[in-house]
């Protein structure tokens, strides 16, 4: 109750000071200009949270009972089993069925023969050895020609090589016979006995040996030699051995190579030149060739450059007679759009080494009396634009300019018949080698298009152009050359393909021999040889993993052309054979 009195009395004191102090202030107040300069924003420091949960102080109130959960199991009977899962397979294709081994004969018309063997050998993880054996022949006459015209062609090659870890070698061997015959009479110019009293027979031999080593992750790069004999029936031989290696040393972003070659070719003719009246002295021959190229290979983004040049000294040890060549080393390359359009060129030259086997292997009707020199190379300048336009279409046109200086050209000998020895090739019937300073102009093209995986088709041609020093045409070279060829694989039994070649004219000359006159004013007739079109093809059919069979065609126009003068070629062929695959 007194607290109640206490609390009253507060409250009337406090209204009434207030009333009071009101009524006094009203005398005294006066008129002032308040000015607000800013409004009034709050910010969070001049707010205060509100605890939502507030403390309380009861010491009533009530606590939360804790809550227990238990679960009372029953076990139920089941009879379900459920079965064991599997995980899910990709169908693979199944891989091809290798084998280390195949034999492959075949026969047609008229009498052609081929036969081939090749066979594979691990001996360990890093070794193993090849065997091969190729043949082909034919014992078929060829329509108005009067001599025989058999040949046959029959290579064994073997080899063994070893790799390591940063190093690999091996070692090759190869023998060789050919069997050709001098069969291109001038037609009606020969009595039948002459004809009949000629040997036109001629065999090559050939036996090779050769070695190399590559070695990674050093300045030394390589190192290869070769050594090969080569001889014919008529007493001719000749030796050759070839030495080269290789080193690089990389400077910082660049890098020079110096690679290094020894090339000596000597041989013998029994037989002395045809144009001579006589058959008492031979011929021999002798080259010898040091060479040496430095190059400084520089790479970047989208160039590619390589600086060199090659020196080479020349030794003709028969007539003592030496020469030092400089020729120009130089190619590069640049990629104008990615891989659409790609530059490239260069200028290069070269000594290049012949000699008897090489002629042989271009032109086998050469006769035994030929003379062997180096050719001259002393420019080759190019240029050129390859790529891809499309994914599967790609391209290459070049142009080029080349001069050398004693190029060697086949030529048909003069007809001799006032020699008294008798030999196969005096009737102009064989070929000589004529050397010429020649600068061509040459153009070529080609287009390859891979339709899909199983379908290739491309096409290439060539026009050239020749300047020769001697006025006189370029024996036996076409001015236009061309080539067509398309491969396809039907399915996963059959296949098929194709070569279709143009060669454009080329001229010779028919030559008689005349005592006491110089071969040069010799009664000659120039003789152009029509341009010629052949188109070969093959079938084949896999009857399984390891045995097929297969159809060859060739000359399938039935053209009677002559490749070289006075050798007409033989006319529709078709061969057929069986191919198997084995393990040995």
């Amino acid at each position: 109750m007194q607290k109640q009195i206490a609390l009253s009395l507060v409250l009337f004191l406090g209204v009434y000071l207030a009333v009071f102090g009101q009524e006094e202030d009203q005398d005294d107040i006066g008129t002032e200009t308040v000015t607000v300069t800013k409004a009034y924003t709050p910010t969070i420091s001049d707010a205060f949270k509100i605890k939502s949960v507030p403390q309380f102080g009861d010491s009533i109130a009530l606590q939360k009972k804790d809550i227990t959960y238990s679960i009372n199991s029953v076990p139920v009977a089941s009879t379900f089993t459920p079965a064991k899962g599997q995980a899910s397979r990709v169908k693979k294709t199944p891989p091809p069925v290798l084998f280390n081994s195949y034999a492959s004969a075949g026969g047609g018309n008229p009498a052609n023969l081929m036969a081939k063997f090749y066979t594979s050998r691990t001996i360990d993880r890093e070794s193993g050895f090849t065997l091969g054996l190729d043949h082909n022949s034919s014992r078929g006459d060829i329509d108005g020609v009067v001599l025989d015209n058999i040949y046959s062609d029959t290579e064994l090659e073997a080899a063994y090589k070893k790799r390591d870890r940063d190093l690999d070698w091996g070692v090759d061997l190869g023998v060789q016979h050919q069997l050709y015959n001098w069969y291109g009479l001038p037609i009606g110019v020969f009595d039948e006995a002459t004809v009949n009293a000629i040997d036109e027979k001629q065999n090559y031999y050939m036996a090779e040996v050769s070695g190399h080593v590559n070695l990674e992750d050093s300045f030394f790069k390589n190192a290869s030699l070769e050594y090969r004999r080569f001889w014919d029936a008529i007493k001719s031989g000749e030796n050759r051995a070839v030495f080269q290696t290789g080193f690089e040393f990389p400077l910082n972003e660049e890098s020079l190579g110096i690679n290094a070659k020894i090339d000596y070719v000597n041989g013998n003719f029994e037989n002395a030149d045809i144009n001579s009246t006589t058959n008492i002295n031979g011929i021999n021959y002798s080259q010898f060739q040091v060479g040496i190229n430095p190059s400084l290979t520089m790479l970047r983004d989208d160039l590619s450059l390589n600086l060199g040049v090659n020196l080479v000294y020349g030794l003709d040890t028969e007539r003592s007679d030496s020469n030092f060549y400089i020729y120009p080393a130089v190619t590069a390359s640049y990629r104008l759009l990615d891989e659409v359009a790609i530059v490239y060129g260069g200028i290069e030259g070269e000594l290049r080494q012949n000699s008897y086997y090489g002629f042989v292997e271009d032109n086998p009707f050469v006769s035994p009396t030929l003379t062997i020199v180096p050719t001259d190379r002393q420019y080759d300048a190019y240029l050129g634009l390859r790529g891809q336009l499309l994914p599967n279409l790609s391209y290459n046109i070049k142009g080029s300019y080349t001069a050398e200086n004693r190029s060697p050209l086949f030529k048909l000998n003069p007809q001799n018949t006032f020699r008294t020895d008798e030999k196969g090739y005096y009737y102009g019937n064989s070929f000589e080698v004529f050397y010429d300073d020649i600068k061509t102009i040459g153009v070529f093209g080609e287009l390859n298009v891979d339709v899909n995986r199983n379908f290739t088709l491309g096409i290439n041609a060539e026009i050239y152009d020749y300047d020769t020093e001697t006025d006189n045409p370029a024996w036996n070279l076409p001015n236009i050359k061309g080539s067509l060829f398309m491969d396809y694989q039907i399915g996963e039994k059959w296949y098929m393909g194709a070569n279709l070649f143009y060669v454009g004219e080329r001229e010779d000359v028919a030559t008689v021999a005349v005592v006491n006159v110089q071969p040069s004013e010799f009664p000659a007739t120039i003789l152009t040889l029509d341009g010629f079109f052949d188109a070969n093809a093959h079938v084949g059919h896999r009857l399984n993993d390891q045995l097929s069979v297969f159809v060859r065609a060739a000359n399938i126009a039935n053209n009677n052309y002559q490749r070289w003068a006075n050798f007409p070629v033989q006319g529709f062929q078709i061969l057929g054979g069986a191919t198997y695959k084995f393990d040995f």
